[in-house]
């Protein structure tokens, strides 16, 4: 298999040359979690992949409870689906404990103030209460709790990988949170060995061809872990090798994907395409992570991506009801790619709602 091969492979696994999906919920549940520390941003990554859809209907699914915004590994948002966040929770935790040890021991959190943390926090919210932010953050207060620095996103981090609160949906543009099991009451359960090969799973169906690696820094599963998932699901996958890398897609995928037509996409900021993986050249092609990177603080831009690979950055202003797009692109476009772009400009449009 060749890297051309295997960008084509990706575009249709990851549902941007080929939609078999029709909801934001079953979007995010095809991927496992998405990724959504940027809100704006995350609302397009999945509306870029469900055509008709818009910024309002992906609003409508976290209101309705059926995608909920959480901290479910790496310590970053994600988007996951209702019926996965108490399975997808329990296999990270131990990986989420270990990322925050350092975190809770340099604000001199102690377990008696997280469990203080946690009483405070399950009386203001339980009977279906939900606080913003800035409401919890004055909660904490006067109990007592410490919130200055860096203490507040910590101590919300912490209580929601210990599936105590989620985000709940937004009130004067700020999300507000929940008592998980009362937002999200516990539909299923797994064990380790199961949810561990359900997101094993997920994530080569939805992000392959990919490598153990890949799987392990989206993850935050050790490798040792993830050897484990994928030996539980190998029957379903095959490893194909690229560049002396070995790299698992699902078995069921065609030798080859055909694309005849071009096809750009304006990826936003944290996309699944780019942040999903740990080695990321083969969109990247030549370009060098400065030439995709927001100014000094290394996280990819948001990117023009035609046929596959990274050929530009773009940005956007809107104003009442126009949108201003500023594109940068680093090569010259053929009239076929152009269209392309343009198609992929208009579904943006239309996503937001926005009139030309």
């Amino acid at each position: 298999m060749t890297v051309s091969d295997l960008i084509r492979y990706r575009l249709q696994s990851q549902q941007l040359t080929q939609t078999t999906l029709a909801t934001p919920a079953g979007m995010v549940a095809w991927f496992g979690a998405v990724q959504a520390q940027e809100h704006a941003a995350s609302k397009w990554a999945l509306g870029n992949r469900l055509p008709g859809s818009t910024d309002a209907s992906v609003e409508q699914a976290i209101a309705d409870r059926t995608v909920i915004r959480t901290w479910p590994m790496r310590g970053t948002l994600h988007f996951v689906a209702a019926t996965d966040i108490h399975w997808l929770l329990e296999l990270i935790h131990p990986r989420s404990q270990a990322l925050y040890t350092n975190y809770l021991r340099k604000h001199e959190l102690e377990e008696t103030v997280i469990s203080t943390c946690y009483r405070v926090m399950t009386n203001a919210l339980e009977g279906r209460k939900r606080l913003k932010r800035s409401e919890l953050k004055q909660v904490l207060d006067q109990a007592g709790i410490p919130t200055h620095e860096n203490r507040l996103g910590i101590l919300l981090g912490r209580a929601s990988y210990d599936r105590l609160i989620c985000h709940g949906p937004r009130c004067d543009n700020e999300f507000t949170f929940a008592l998980l099991d009362e937002w999200v009451p516990r539909t299923k359960t797994l064990t380790r060995d199961e949810a561990l090969a359900e997101l094993t799973r997920r994530y080569f169906s939805s992000h392959g061809p990919a490598t153990l690696a890949d799987f392990s820094w989206w993850s935050s599963l050790t490798l040792a872990e993830v050897k484990t998932g994928i030996e539980l699901v190998k029957s379903d996958f095959t490893a194909k090798m690229v560049d002396g890398q070995t790299y698992w897609m699902p078995s069921a995928l065609p030798d080859r994907v055909n694309q005849t037509q071009s096809t750009a996409f304006l990826l936003p900021v944290y996309d699944e395409y780019l942040v999903a993986y740990k080695d990321r050249s083969a969109p990247l092609g030549g370009l060098t992570a400065e030439q995709v990177a927001k100014t000094g603080n290394g996280i990819f831009s948001p990117v023009v991506v035609i046929d596959g690979r990274v050929v530009g950055t773009w940005g956007r202003k809107i104003r009442k009801n126009d949108l201003q797009l500023d594109i940068n692109l680093f090569i010259t476009l053929t009239k076929a790619q152009q269209w392309a772009l343009d198609e992929a400009t208009e579904r943006y449009q239309q996503f937001l709602g926005i009139n030309e």
